[in-house]
């Protein structure tokens, strides 16, 4: 009986920690409760897209922007030296739309990422009152810029950021994304848990839609603020929380849309380029935390894993009965929670019953990403990726 009590206790954290996410996921504000009334004179917006090698993606994100009932728009697209005809095409459709301007990047100058210097050099040249930083595999409702500026108004925003929603088209894309998602749901939690914390490891932005105020943007230092942080995003909200600007961050699922990988090649490197040399800087407990981090970031993977694989020894091998039920229990709390996360994710719910790969491909990514360390590659460039440790 003391065996079973045991397994019954040691299974908890399997239980508890989805209730928990899941109750902080309903601490979030959307877009969709954002007015779509067009505000009193309202102030420009520049969408600012940096495009490299982006040619399968530029002109679904160009139309899509373009599309806005926002009426004070231009669009800045910064060819950063694409190779693959993606500047010919956006020049093809600013060709039709004088909203529209193509700007070719200079070379990357030491000690930035690509990103960063592309983002510069738009926000540079762009007029409005509001920068917004779009990537390039991103499509947008024709309603997201008006709720968008409403929202910054509304809530004084000095750096604001839209998480939306994924689309998932491929067998590993549907099978891994929405398990690192919940990852970060799990570490983060809905919307309002990131806008109200009060500590700066706790805040995040989403790359993919972030809107700045000029004023700000270039009183902070423009992108030079982040110039060699791959999480240049994270690193972005951090940075303005610190200096005491107001960092909001609300879901727009209905407004926003990114296809980030296609692949699981796509996958492995995508993820792998930033998911410690970044995700060192969102964790507590300040230098403990850092080192501690590499174990923190593997859990996960081996939370979802050892459960199965301790099942299966179990019952073939017949182990003792507290060893059967505590297996069995944290599997079952893992598919459960497994079917909800790919239900969020519009994915059948029976990629939940092989979760365990997916979890094993994440173990792969993050142990590959543990072993590079700060050394970064993405689109043909090298970085080292720069540390910032919080007081």
């Amino acid at each position: 009986m003391n065996g079973l009590i045991i397994a019954g206790i040691a299974s908890l954290p399997w239980i508890i920690t989805p209730i928990i996410s899941v109750l902080r996921l309903t601490r979030s504000q959307s877009l969709d409760g954002e007015s779509m009334d067009l505000p009193i004179d309202p102030p420009l917006v520049s969408v600012v897209i940096p495009a490299r090698n982006e040619v399968r993606n530029i002109e679904r994100c160009l139309r899509s922007v373009l599309s806005t009932t926002y009426p004070a728009l231009e669009v800045v697209v910064v060819d950063d030296q694409s190779t693959d005809g993606t500047g010919d095409l956006a020049r093809s459709i600013a060709a039709t739309d004088n909203r529209v301007r193509i700007i070719d990047n200079s070379p990357l100058p030491g000690g930035w990422f690509g990103k960063q210097w592309a983002c510069q050099t738009g926000a540079l040249e762009a007029k409005g009152e509001l920068i917004c930083f779009a990537d390039a595999d991103t499509w947008h409702s024709r309603d997201l810029m008006t709720r968008s500026v409403n929202a910054i108004q509304r809530r004084g925003a000095d750096l604001f950021s839209i998480a939306g929603s994924q689309d998932l088209g491929s067998f590993w894309e549907r099978l891994v994304q929405p398990q690192i998602f919940s990852i970060l749901l799990t570490r983060y939690g809905g919307t309002e848990c990131v806008s109200e914390s009060k500590r700066v490891e706790d805040k995040i932005a989403n790359g993919q839609c972030l809107f700045v105020r000029r004023d700000v943007y270039e009183k902070l230092g423009c992108h030079e603020l982040v110039r060699a942080h791959v999480a240049d995003d994270m690193m972005m909200a951090q940075r303005y929380f610190a200096a005491g600007r107001n960092v909001v961050i609300e879901a727009g699922t209905s407004q926003l849309h990114t296809r980030m990988y296609t692949s699981l090649s796509e996958l492995i490197h995508g993820w792998g380029k930033n998911v410690f040399a970044g995700g060192r800087e969102s964790v507590p407990m300040g230098a403990l935390g850092r080192f501690m981090f590499p174990l923190l970031l593997i859990l996960p993977p081996l939370l979802t894993i050892v459960p199965p694989v301790t099942l299966a020894v179990a019952l073939a091998l017949d182990l003792s009965l507290p060893v059967i039920v505590w297996s069995a229990v944290t599997t079952g709390a893992a598919l459960i929670w497994f079917a909800v996360v790919y239900a969020i994710h519009r994915v059948p719910v029976a990629y939940a019953l092989i979760n365990p790969i997916g979890a094993i491909i994440l173990l792969y990514i993050f142990l590959r990403a543990i072993a590079r360390g700060r050394r970064v590659a993405w689109k043909g460039r090298e970085y080292v990726s720069a540390t910032t440790a919080h007081a």
